[in-house]
C-alpha cells in the first residue's frame, strides 16, 4: 500500500488516545487517511515499514498488558522480529495506538501531541 500525500492514522475509535489524536490532527488542519486497524490489520510488510519509520524494534509496538499477549506466550526478549510482526498482524489488538504515519516518518500518539512532530 503506497502512502499518499496525506498522513495516515492507525485508529481504534474505542480508544480515547486514538480519538484525541485524530481530533488534534484535524484541529491542526490535517485530514488523515483513517485505517481502522482492528478491521483491516496491517500486513507484516506494512508493519515492517512502520517499525522502520518509528525507529524502534517490532517488540516496542506490542501492548504487553493485553490478555492476547499473555495467551500468545511470546518472550519478546528472544523472539525474532518476524515472529513479533506475525503476532502483531494476527493479533492487531496488540499494536500500540494510535500510530500516525507520513511518507517519511511515523509517531505513536502517546501523548497525542507527539504526532505533531511529523509536521514541524
Amino acid at each position: 500500500m503506497e502512502l499518499s500525500l496525506k498522513p495516515r492514522i492507525y485508529h481504534n475509535p474505542r480508544c480515547s488516545k486514538s480519538r484525541a489524536t485524530l481530533a488534534l490532527l484535524r484541529d491542526c488542519g490535517h485530514e488523515p487517511e483513517i485505517i481502522e486497524y482492528l478491521q483491516t490489520p496491517p500486513s507484516t510488510d506494512e508493519l515492517k515499514s512502520l517499525v522502520a519509520k518509528l525507529g524502534v524494534a517490532p517488540s516496542a509496538l506490542v501492548r504487553t498488558n493485553e490478555d492476547e499477549f499473555k495467551q500468545a506466550n511470546v518472550d519478546l526478549d528472544v523472539a525474532a522480529d518476524d515472529q513479533v510482526l506475525d503476532l502483531l498482524h494476527s493479533q492487531p489488538k496488540l499494536i500500540q495506538r494510535p500510530i500516525v504515519e507520513t511518507a517519511t516518518a511515523a509517531r505513536i500518539g502517546r501523548p497525542p501531541k507527539r504526532v505533531l512532530e511529523l509536521f514541524e
